[in-house]
């Protein structure tokens, strides 16, 4: 009986690795290496009234990539990099019809290689809270 069961898994592994299952690793594909995390520690304003137009967010903080981009909510903004600790973006008016709160981030982007290619992770920062007042 055990050498059916070894003569079962054999065929269930050629099976296996026949379709494709087989490991694709080698010395060349190593997995994406953490990127570099940036922190938020500062918005300016922090607050902005319902209803404003063309309200300029300046995000402080450390480790922003030439590439970083300021998050609203979760969405990207068209952000402008100042240095490694500043950057800057025009918040949607939209955005800043009613009164409410927001959160804001920075991602700095991975590099390519993919995910067996090398490169590096997207990194995201900490969250901050932006109050659009009444």
């Amino acid at each position: 009986m055990k050498i059916a069961k070894t003569v079962i898994l054999a065929a269930i592994l050629a099976t296996g690795l026949a379709c494709g299952y087989g490991s694709n690793y080698s010395s060349s594909n190593t997995p994406p290496a953490a990127g570099t995390t940036p922190t938020v520690s500062e918005l300016e304003p922090n607050n902005a009234d319902s209803g404003s137009a063309g309200v300029v967010l300046t995000v402080n903080g450390t480790n922003f990539n030439s590439n970083a981009t300021i998050n609203w909510n979760g969405t990207a903004l068209t952000t402008t990099y100042v240095s490694n600790k500043q950057l800057m973006a025009t918040l949607p008016d939209a955005d800043l019809a009613s009164a409410g709160t927001a959160t804001v981030t920075v991602t700095n982007p991975g590099t390519s290689g993919g995910i067996y290619g090398g490169g590096t992770m997207a990194e995201t920062s900490n969250s901050m809270t932006f109050t659009i007042n009444q």
